[in-house]
């Protein structure tokens, strides 16, 4: 019985015993990656072509066989929040991590969250940015501030 118990303890602290897929029976999404433009670049099988390159932002424009997306990277959690509200004026997909963007077309998007992990942020064109029209594909929770 304690034994048991302890088990389920465990299971419970690791965030669920669950045959390692998320809630709909998809598969498990790798951990969020981190680290600078080119790290992620090479984390998503990208040779990135810089096209910004300042203190707060990084941007460069990728191509792979799924297809091609913008990857930002961000100095600040502030500074990408705002960079995605008026992003999000245009409409799109994005995959959303801690100070990184990538930018794209829905499957590019989606196969990118295969290498990537993040959250799926998307919105429709002219949203406002203040208006809350934009979802996440875990509800609204992809959109607190990190």
């Amino acid at each position: 019985m304690r034994a048991g118990l302890a088990l389920l303890t465990a299971c419970a602290a690791l965030a669920g015993c669950g045959g390692g897929a998320d809630r709909d029976d998809r598969p498990a999404k790798p951990p969020t990656a981190s680290g600078t433009l080119e790290q992620l670049a090479s984390k998503a099988d990208c040779d990135p072509r810089l096209q910004t390159d300042a203190e707060e932002l990084r941007q460069a424009n990728c191509t792979t066989e799924e297809g091609r997306y913008v990857l930002a990277t961000f100095a600040t959690d502030r500074g990408q929040r705002e960079w995605i509200n008026e992003a999000n004026d245009y409409g799109g997909s994005y995959l959303v991590g801690r100070k990184w963007v990538a930018v794209g077309d829905p499957e590019v998007v989606a196969a990118l969250r295969g290498r990537l992990g993040g959250t799926v942020e998307t919105a429709s064109p002219h949203h406002s940015g203040n208006s809350g029209g934009g979802g996440s594909e875990e509800g609204h929770s992809g959109h607190h501030g990190s």
